[in-house]
């Protein structure tokens, strides 16, 4: 396996009214949620830097089915009632829900014993082998294959059991309204994620401290660099 360039950081949300949508994901993930009032903006948070997700403010609204969702956990779907509701009863393991700017989610009934909250990252890709295997290098993780899928489990650093990509006909439209942030590891660059196939969409510059970047399938993720 190639060396490993970056650890997680984060995860990011875009929203139109972040504070709207932080209080509804705050609730059923069990974090806390914390709004900037100079800039409409928010962040949630748990006990484990980890947990942190970023609520982004952007002007415009969902307009595709979401490349980017997320799976949570929980002990029954009362905390989802009042959602829209986008799959039968049975139909899949799993129920999809909107959230209230109607980004898609799925989420998984479990035993009481079993912890409840945010439980897998789920990306859609044209070739989930391919881009599995890219990102399981960047993070140094194994990446599996099976079952019509490919994953990540034990990503060091990310509050999920694992990253999922899965095949989808259709190709990346617009931008991803959930996206991660990952820091370089010592000793690595930019250049090496150029190297090993990331595009650079936004150097870092007087507005951002980071550097926005793209993996092989075009999905959005922000580069911290070290201290």
């Amino acid at each position: 396996m190639a060396t490993a360039l970056v650890e997680f950081k984060d995860l990011c949300i875009d929203a139109v009214d972040p504070h709207r949508v932080g209080p509804w994901w705050a609730e059923r993930l069990g974090l806390r949620f914390e709004a900037f009032n100079h800039n409409g903006e928010g962040v949630l948070r748990g006990d484990d830097p980890g947990q942190t997700i970023w609520l982004n403010r952007v002007p415009e609204p969902k307009s595709v089915k979401q490349r980017v969702h997320l799976d949570l956990s929980a002990h029954d779907l009362e905390p989802f009632a009042s959602s829209p509701q986008l799959s039968e009863d049975g139909q899949f393991p799993w129920t999809v829900f909107e959230d209230p700017e109607g980004g898609e989610l799925c989420v998984f009934v479990v035993e009481p014993h079993h912890r409840t909250g945010l439980k897998d990252v789920v990306v859609d890709a044209a070739d989930p082998e391919r881009i599995a295997h890219w990102w399981g290098e960047v993070w140094g993780v194994p990446a599996q294959d099976g079952d019509g899928y490919s994953h990540l489990d034990g990503i060091p650093g990310a509050p999920v059991e694992s990253f999922d990509f899965v095949p989808v006909p259709e190709p990346k439209a617009v931008k991803n309204r959930i996206h991660w942030d990952v820091r370089l590891l010592p000793g690595a660059t930019l250049d090496d994620l150029v190297d090993r196939g990331a595009t650079i969409l936004r150097p870092r510059d007087q507005e951002i401290r980071w550097t926005v970047m793209a993996d092989p399938e075009g999905n959005e993720f922000c580069v911290f660099e070290r201290a």
